[in-house]
């Protein structure tokens, strides 16, 4: 059996409960060695063995699961984040499924959860978004033409933009393009829920600047929008005079 496991976005307590179940008692755990928190290979098992895929190919991945399925141990494939969200893990699982290898994904708080967290910060406010675009830069892997970050700008959601911290300048132009003023809120969060986590507050015109000034060029997730700060209001829910299933509002 594979399991695809979200180690979180780094706080070695913010893999889930089953998450952390399955890697004790794994065999074998396969982890982004690059990306993950070191930490969290100390909850793998006396004698596990590990395989760190930071330089490793898809082949050798599937490779190793293929023999600890074959001697019958199970594999932990430890992924950042949530593993649904740029985990790569759909070309692994259709090797699986070729090869009628059993698996099972268990989900993680993604880094753009962790960011949130960090600042205390809710990406659907009232009056100001109730849409969440999770996006990045194009580079050197391309992204679909109306998926193009001046594309996602012109909509006005919230924004939290992944991979993208080495391309700062490119990425205030693009937003600026797609009609986002200048002054729009916007963040950088370094390495989020981790010991040396780093959040810089600035505006989109000024994100180039803010992360030179900070020397950050990677593992960092970008916030874009006026949920960052700003007016914004009350939530139905919670509003006296608002009526619903569990409660009669005031007049």
């Amino acid at each position: 059996m594979v399991y695809f496991i979200g180690a979180g976005p780094g706080d070695r307590e913010l893999i889930t409960v089953k998450g952390m179940r399955i890697l004790r008692e794994s065999d074998c755990v396969i982890y982004a060695g690059s990306l993950i928190n070191p930490e969290l290979l100390g909850y793998a098992k006396p004698g596990c063995e590990l395989h760190d895929s930071a330089g490793m190919t898809l082949e050798k991945v599937s490779s190793v699961m293929q023999e600890n399925e074959t001697h019958g141990r199970n594999t932990a494939r430890l992924h950042t984040g949530d593993p649904s969200v740029y985990g790569a893990i759909k070309e692994q699982i259709d090797i699986l499924e070729g090869k009628s290898i059993p698996y099972e994904v268990v989900p993680g708080v993604s880094s753009f959860s962790g960011a949130a967290a960090a600042m205390g910060l809710e990406y659907t406010l009232p009056g100001v978004s109730q849409t969440v675009i999770l996006t990045r830069m194009e580079g050197r892997t391309p992204v679909p033409e109306k998926e193009k970050i001046k594309a996602l700008a012109a909509i006005g959601a919230s924004m939290a933009i992944f991979l993208s911290s080495g391309m700062l300048a490119e990425l205030s132009e693009q937003l600026i393009s797609g009609g986002l003023p200048g002054e729009t809120p916007a963040a950088i969060v370094y390495k989020a829920t981790w010991p040396d986590e780093k959040i810089i507050r600035t505006t989109v015109k000024e994100l180039p600047e803010a992360g030179s000034k900070n020397n950050i060029n990677k593992t960092a997730i970008i916030l874009v929008g006026k949920f960052i700060e700003g007016d914004y209001e009350r939530s139905k829910l919670y509003d006296p005079g608002f009526t619903h299933g569990y409660r009669t509002g005031r007049a």
